[in-house]
């Protein structure tokens, strides 16, 4: 049988270019099998075997499919032979006689091409799998998706593929992955990426598609406590402790109170946004039981600023890095403190963490070794007596920070801290929350969105000396009024 396909492949290769195409093909063929058994038995596990195996095999093959005939035609060209004078000088009479299903030289390529299309099948079947995985996704192309790549592993959505939210379902998004992934690969290969990439807020897949498959309004109820430490620059970095209980549900009793009752099926909040950025609101307007809507104008910016887009509110609205969290500096430190793998018990280790991490270096190699002058100078130059006997909680203080600086900083792609913002929270007057919920958004009545604390939390302590402190409010305290209240508030939220 092997004898027979020599014979054939011969006889196929009529010039040059019929040599190439079954040259192409075959070697496609047989480096496909052997790289495929490599990557099952664990020798490869790498995106770029996988790109070989995936895309330049079979790239290969079909251009060895498509030189074959070609050579046959430069051949007719060249004799002026037709094709079946072309085929008795190759093959001998009893392989060119038409039987009954056509000749042996029919039934051959019948075959054959039967068995391109499944290998075809099989090459296309496992390269959409492998680019459906997220390895592939973060390490193909690594200098450009690697900050995203470093941040999803560390995110809450690391074992959630990256297709799942970036491509959704269907045969036309799926379609319009690919257009894009092809584009994305034109503009790695000739440089034309922006740095940083822009957060890609309109090419995302609706909520309803994607988060929504596995939250969604029903399941928020109730509230969950959180307790959030922070640490001053002192020499102890004393810690200070803010107790929020998040009203997580979606609203109850009909009261308009709940985080996500933003996004509740019985509720719809839409708005407009400078340039449609989704950063700074011109207006937003909520629906009324009656179907109309009630508009709340934003009298800080021109109502000629430019939009196109009237979008309705969803999850990503506020969730807008719900996997590639990038971090601030100062609570990335008050992490790794709370974490313990930042021992607090040096001296000034949370202001001068801060300072090594934000000092200005100019690529990571710098970063890295800035880190560790920086932190050990300051202990050789203040506290001697701490760097001889304290030297393993230095490195490991150091080690913590270089891992921080590593996650958050990527000088290839020009992002650096606050590079990325998160609408998370409040972190600024006119940002998170506050893009809509701030005393420059009033209705036709003159009144501005709620932006009371207790709209969405329960407050319990606020940068106070212990997790719980105003359930236990003291009547010496000058602020116990204001404690107080905030105690009354939330036994009144959980009573309900």
């Amino acid at each position: 049988m092997i004898h027979t396909f020599v014979q054939f492949v011969r006889a196929v290769a009529l010039n040059r270019v019929g040599l190439a195409g079954v040259v192409l093909t075959t070697s496609a063929v047989v480096l496909f099998v052997l790289f495929e058994a490599a990557s099952l038995v664990g020798l490869f596990a790498n995106a770029y075997a996988g790109l070989v195996t995936y895309l330049a095999f079979p790239a290969m093959f079909c251009l060895g499919l498509i030189l074959i005939p070609i050579g046959w035609r430069r051949r007719k060209q060249q004799t002026g032979k037709s094709a079946r004078e072309l085929l008795e000088e190759r093959f001998s009479g009893t392989e060119v006689r038409e039987g009954f299903f056509g000749s042996r030289v029919f039934r051959t390529v019948g075959v054959l091409t039967v068995a391109n299309i499944a290998i075809l099948g099989v090459a296309s079947s496992r390269m959409l799998h492998f680019m459906d995985e997220s390895h592939f996704c973060g390490t193909a192309c690594h200098s450009v998706m690697n900050p995203e790549w470093v941040t999803y592993q560390a995110s809450p959505h690391a074992r959630v593929k990256c297709v799942e939210c970036h491509v959704g379902e269907g045969v036309g998004a799926l379609i319009d992955s690919k257009i894009n992934g092809t584009w994305q690969m034109i503009s790695i290969t000739f440089d034309l990426l922006e740095r940083p990439i822009p957060t890609p807020v309109h090419q995302l897949r609706p909520a309803r598609e994607t988060c929504e498959k596995c939250h969604w309004p029903d399941k928020f109820y109730g509230s969950r406590l959180r307790t959030f430490v922070t640490y001053a620059n002192d020499s102890v970095s004393t810690p200070t402790f803010t107790s929020l209980n998040m009203k997580i549900d979606a609203g109850r009793h009909g009261l308009r109170e709940g985080i996500h009752w933003h996004v509740a099926a019985e509720n719809e909040i839409r708005y407009a946004s400078v340039a449609d950025e989704r950063e700074e609101m011109l207006w937003v307007e909520t629906r009324r039981p009656d179907g109309s809507y009630r508009r709340f104008a934003n009298t800080a910016l021109t109502a000629e600023a430019e939009h196109e887009e009237v979008r309705v509110f969803d999850c990503v609205d506020c969730h807008n890095r719900a996997t590639h969290v990038y971090e601030d500096p100062v609570r990335a430190v008050d992490e790794r403190m709370n974490l313990r793998l930042l021992d607090r018990s040096l001296p000034f280790l949370k202001r001068e963490s801060v300072d090594a991490l934000t000092s200005g270096y100019s690529d990571s190699a710098m970063a890295m070794a800035g880190i560790a002058a920086h932190l050990e100078g300051f202990y050789q130059r203040h506290y001697p007596e701490v760097m001889s006997s304290r030297q393993r909680g230095i490195d490991s203080a150091v080690a913590a920070l270089q891992d921080v600086y590593n996650r958050n900083v990527h000088h290839g792609m020009n992002i650096t801290w606050g590079t990325y913002s998160s609408h998370i929270g409040h972190p600024g007057r006119r940002q998170g929350c506050f893009r809509c919920h701030n005393e420059s958004m009033v209705d036709s009545a003159g009144l501005a969105v709620r932006s009371d604390c207790t709209l969405c939390h329960s407050i319990l302590s606020n940068r106070s000396a212990r997790p719980l402190e105003y359930l236990q409010a003291d009547t010496a305290d000058p602020e116990y009024l204001m404690h107080d209240y905030l105690r009354q508030e939330f036994f009144e939220f959980m009573g309900r």
